[in-house]
């Protein structure tokens, strides 16, 4: 019996260490000065360096469960929490001193962004429903008080209000709609209810009814069309730092909820939910793109081009294909790699007493600083999905699985709606490039901030060169994942 508990908790040691070091900076910023406060960054820094340690050492093609194959292990699992450390160190990096300027610099910013990373990682690995469940309901209780950490500022707080009111609300319909496939399966397990659909087929209307309070909670999580009504508010109202948590590793998380759900679980109700999936992201390519155009703040900007990104990494999915779920997954990765530089940008702009926020502060930043107008370029054309950058290999991928699979004319749509994307996207390029700046003072940033932003950005266009490897790896984990 103890080598069966000491083999369960061998896979969660990543999850343990994460928890354990959550804890260990939220007390230790008990007992430091505020002048101390660069211990609380490394000790942060650490838990990542040492999960992705602990997650590599397991890092293999087996697929192994644990607790009564609630907990799954795989490639999928591995490459997504790999993925997950690294956006969020970035993170930790880029808001540091925009956190600092505006006193947020304290260890519960830092325990609940590890305490989100935790939820993350559990519905990662989540195999249960109800593990799926606990892993969401402890990153949005992060994510709630995240919004809201800045209590002074009551844009923010009123963001956070409305997140946990509609949060709550999408929670409840995704239970509820969890429970109905309980009572339809009698079970919660993914393997066994994918089964128990193939073999014993129960009263589909009870499933279909489910199935759509489970895509509804699923489509929630994701911001997508018509359930992304959080999404502008939220990014406009929480602190860029906030922001750009919100809008880029959770993304991951709810992607392989998804995937595991609808891919593993529902796969055989593929029919019912392939419908309820073109429809979310068809919605959301055309409302994100056309809403996108008249924003004048460039984080509402932000948010409906993050439903849009969200329709089309839904495209993918559609295909119901393990190679179209290898390109949703090339997808998500890459635009989190893509907002973290155009989050990080925005704070490097932002200083003590000023935010960063209309599109009018953008102007001129080619003469107060061209290195960072030319990494927003690179930026701006990987979202608009201009070659070479890995943003067009991104959406050329997604439309192809999505062609293959029959939807000719919605790729078509979807290319339409990508045009018209690149209109907003440009427009902030004119505007560093062509206007005169409104702000003469140049742009001042420290010298590993500066090494760290421009690898990220560097990023997009190598790998937009060179993408096979990457494409291979998503193709690899899915195709270990989903049998």
């Amino acid at each position: 019996m103890n080598s069966f508990i000491q083999s369960d908790l061998s896979l969660i040691l990543p999850e343990i260490f994460v928890l354990s070091m959550a804890m260990i900076v939220l007390m230790t910023d008990l007992f430091i000065k505020p002048s101390m406060r660069w211990i609380i960054f490394a000790l942060s820094q650490f838990a990542l360096l040492g999960g992705a340690y602990l997650t590599g050492q397991h890092f293999n093609h087996e697929t192994e469960f644990a607790f009564s194959n609630m907990f799954v292990r795989d490639g999928l699992a591995d490459l997504l929490k790999m993925m997950s450390y690294l956006g969020t160190s970035l993170i930790f990096f880029y808001s540091r001193s925009y956190m600092n300027d505006r006193n947020l610099y304290h260890g519960e910013y830092f325990s609940l962004v590890l305490f989100a990373l935790l939820g993350m990682m559990i519905m990662i690995s989540s195999h249960n429903m109800l593990l799926v469940y606990m892993g969401l309901e402890l990153l949005s209780l992060c994510l709630y008080s995240l919004t809201a950490l800045d209590r002074d500022n009551q844009k923010a707080t009123e963001s956070a209000i409305k997140y946990f009111v509609l949060g709550a609300l999408a929670s409840g319909l995704l239970l509820y709609g969890m429970s109905m496939i309980y009572g339809a399966t009698s079970s919660l397990d993914l393997n066994v209810i994918s089964i128990a659909l193939l073999n014993h087929p129960t009263d589909h209307a009870i499933l279909v009814l489910g199935l759509v309070f489970v895509v509804a909670g699923l489509a929630f999580k994701l911001g997508a069309v018509p359930f992304q009504m959080w999404v502008p508010d939220v990014y406009e109202g929480s602190p860029s730092s906030i922001a750009i948590l919100i809008s880029s590793v959770p993304k991951l998380a709810a992607f392989a909820i998804t995937v595991r759900i609808l891919g593993d679980g529902l796969q055989s109700m593929m029919a019912d939910w392939k419908q309820m999936i073109l429809i979310m992201a068809v919605l959301s390519i055309g409302i994100g793109n056309v809403i996108a155009i008249a924003q004048t703040n460039i984080k509402r900007m932000y948010a409906y081009s993050t439903i849009s990104h969200i329709g089309f990494t839904l495209f993918g999915f559609m295909s119901g294909t393990l190679n179209g779920y290898a390109s949703s997954l090339f997808y998500v990765v890459s635009y989190m790699f893509m907002t973290l530089v155009s989050f990080a940008v925005l704070m490097m702009m932002s200083r003590k007493n000023f935010e960063c926020e209309t599109l009018e502060d953008f102007k001129g930043l080619n003469k107060r600083n061209p290195w960072y107008a030319f990494l927003m370029l690179i930026t701006m054309l990987s979202m608009a999905g201009i070659p070479p950058t890995i943003g067009f290999y991104a959406k050329f991928m997604v439309l192809q699985a999505a062609f293959d699979a029959g939807f000719a004319n919605f790729v078509v749509y979807a290319v339409m709606m990508a045009l018209v994307g690149m209109f907003y996207y440009m427009r902030i390029v004119k505007l560093m490039y062509f206007d005169e700046p409104k702000l003469k003072n140049k742009l001042d940033v420290s010298i590993d901030m500066q090494w760290i932003l421009s690898a990220n950005a560097s990023a997009l266009l190598i790998i937009g060169l060179m993408p096979h490897s990457f494409m291979d790896a998503t193709a690899q984990a899915i195709a270990l994942s989903l049998h």
